[in-house]
């Protein structure tokens, strides 16, 4: 399950890699369409959904119509500027809770920030206070920033602006 798709990227590649399905999920119609014509362009079989991801997620797991060994969650920033981090927080914490409910026991999350604002530290933070509240464990797999073309400067704390991380995702017992 790829949240917030946009083009496709990571639904293309689940999709090359053999995932036996999956579903790429959108709130803008532009970029849903560009994630199916991308698709077909690649002679790939992904089901791209127009939709509010928080809503989905919501109503996947309401009727419990799920069953997901990968999901992706790679939002759109949440924050643009120092006072609005506090909602951020919020935003970052809703979407990992609804993601890793969602997540089979020993399936994986890859979970993304692409603010400056929102740092390592608080993204680490706010993804293990997810964790606890849905009553999972996080085995963290890896860790990465963005690519070497978008090098960080240390005197440019804007230039850090992309975190993910790859966790597998574990039931309490």
């Amino acid at each position: 399950l790829d949240c917030f798709t946009h083009t496709g990227a990571f639904a293309l590649n689940a999709a090359r890699g053999g995932a036996a399905s999956v579903t790429a999920v959108d709130i803008s119609q532009e970029a849903v369409d560009m994630t199916a014509l991308n698709a077909e362009k690649n002679g790939l079989d992904i089901k791209a959904v127009k939709a509010d991801v928080f809503e989905y997620l919501t109503e996947l797991d309401r009727t419990k119509n799920h069953d997901y060994d990968y999901i992706i969650l790679d939002p759109p920033a949440f924050t643009k500027s120092r006072e609005a981090t506090k909602n951020a927080i919020k935003g970052y914490r809703e979407i990992n809770m609804k993601g890793l409910k969602l997540v089979k026991d020993g399936g994986y999350l890859a979970s993304c920030s692409c603010s400056h604002f929102m740092t390592q530290e608080l993204l680490t933070k706010t993804i293990k206070e997810a964790a606890k509240a849905v009553h999972k464990r996080l085995r963290q797999v890896e860790f990465r920033t963005q690519s070497p073309d978008h090098p960080i400067l240390w005197e440019a704390q804007e230039s850090y602006y992309l975190k993910f991380y790859i966790f597998q995702v574990v039931d309490e017992k």
